[in-house]
């Protein structure tokens, strides 16, 4: 038998959008449920990269949540260009007196279920989505299944699709490529691995031998990147052909090596759903779009569209007022596809494409030295990489 249970928001997805938006909710005195398909320590354990803007922390601590971006993360207050044997800092603090904290992902996630689990939230794991049926009513609904397959149907007033790329929810609304897509012919190798930083920043390096990122995790724990093909095996690498390959990228900076024990292939690829918002159906993050992770604006733009999303809804739900429900796609996707801009440039100038010729690569080269050379090309990477100021529904 299927059983049967109401609540006013039924959230599809425990990631950072959707837990964030369970907890904006509870302040509001809403109701809801969050369903997603991966136990909890799956949720909390599976690492992710993670570069917060300022103000994504700012919303996290003005939530009420319990975090710990300030005490484990780290602040950075710029990053550095390598191109052409040289570094070039973009001074964020002083070119727009902000800066970004490297907390991952995955310790997002354990703040927001530290907050939430313990406050009594409706949050079942281990629940897969299978179909949302009454899309265009008043009264739509999910039916979910537990490991053992038994069904529930969650009967909500508002159903949100915060599952990811490849979201059920989405699907049901809209199809299953209903929007717009870019594909990229390259990926990143990521690495972790067990050594001191190789440099107090992050270095984005662009080289002769193609990209590199180098990224950190802690002072032990460090996460590294090199472009590759999109279908290179993971596991075609030794650890010292890795290294080589990463020295190689990054001339003029010694990195410091150490075990590496975790390796994977991130795709690159660009999506923006063609609606955001069908009737009581309303989609926020991956759901809504995905972008290359150069900017480092994926977890940031989903926080963005919930902090806009749960204003909207709380005039929906407790004044009756779908003004703002009405303007949030439109508003959503200014930030949306400017953040799909500075992606995209942030990886077309930085990343080698395969048919590139020698005048693409100068003409490259001439596009880094415009940024670092110019106040205002620096002030422009400085002001879309730390966050740009949260928009209003009008």
């Amino acid at each position: 038998m299927t059983t049967t249970v109401k609540t006013r928001v039924a959230i599809v997805g425990a990631g950072p959008a959707g837990l964030l938006l369970a907890q904006l909710l509870r302040n509001a005195g809403i109701e809801s449920i969050v369903v997603d398909s991966r136990s909890r320590d799956e949720i909390e354990q599976t690492i992710r990269a993670g570069i917060l803007e300022e103000g994504t922390v700012q919303a996290l601590v003005a939530a009420g949540v319990d975090t710990h971006a300030h005490q484990v993360g780290m602040r950075h207050d710029g990053i550095e260009l390598r191109f052409d044997g040289a570094g070039h800092r973009i001074d964020f603090a002083d070119l727009v007196g902000r800066g970004v904290w490297l907390y991952p992902q995955h310790l997002v996630l354990q703040d927001l279920l530290a907050t939430l689990v313990p406050a009594g939230a409706d949050i079942r794991f281990a629940h897969t989505a299978v179909r949302v049926d009454d899309v265009t009513g008043d009264r739509p609904r999910v039916v979910v299944a537990d490991a053992e397959g038994a069904e529930t149907e969650i009967v909500a007033e508002i159903v949100i699709g915060a599952d990811g790329s490849h979201s059920i929810v989405r699907k049901a609304m809209s199809g299953p490529r209903a929007g717009l897509y870019r594909e990229y012919p390259f990926a990143w190798f990521g690495i972790l691995c067990e050594a001191p930083p190789s440099a107090p920043e992050l270095i984005y390096s662009n080289s002769p031998n193609g990209f590199a990122l180098i990224s950190q995790r802690s002072e032990t724990v460090q996460r590294m990147y090199f472009q590759c093909a999109p279908d290179v095996d993971p596991e075609a690498y030794t650890q010292e052909q890795l290294w080589e390959t990463l020295q190689s990228r990054v001339p003029g900076t010694t990195l410091h090596e150490g075990p590496i024990f975790q390796r994977d292939v991130l795709q690159f690829r660009s999506f923006v759903a063609r609606e955001l918002r069908r009737d009581r159906i309303v989609l926020v993050g991956d759901a809504a779009h995905t972008v290359p992770p150069t900017g480092a604006k994926g977890m940031n733009l989903a926080i963005a569209d919930v902090l806009l999303l749960t204003g909207a809804l709380r005039a929906f739900l407790l004044e009756n007022d779908a003004r703002l429900l009405d303007g949030y796609e439109q508003t959503a996707l200014h930030r949306i596809w400017k953040a799909q801009n500075f992606s995209w440039w942030m990886t077309s100038m930085l990343h080698q494409m395969p048919d590139a010729s020698d005048f693409d690569r100068m003409r490259q080269l001439g596009e880094l030295r415009s940024v670092t050379d110019s106040h205002a090309g620096r002030t422009y990477l400085a002001e879309a990489y730390t966050g740009w100021p949260l928009e209003r529904i009008v």
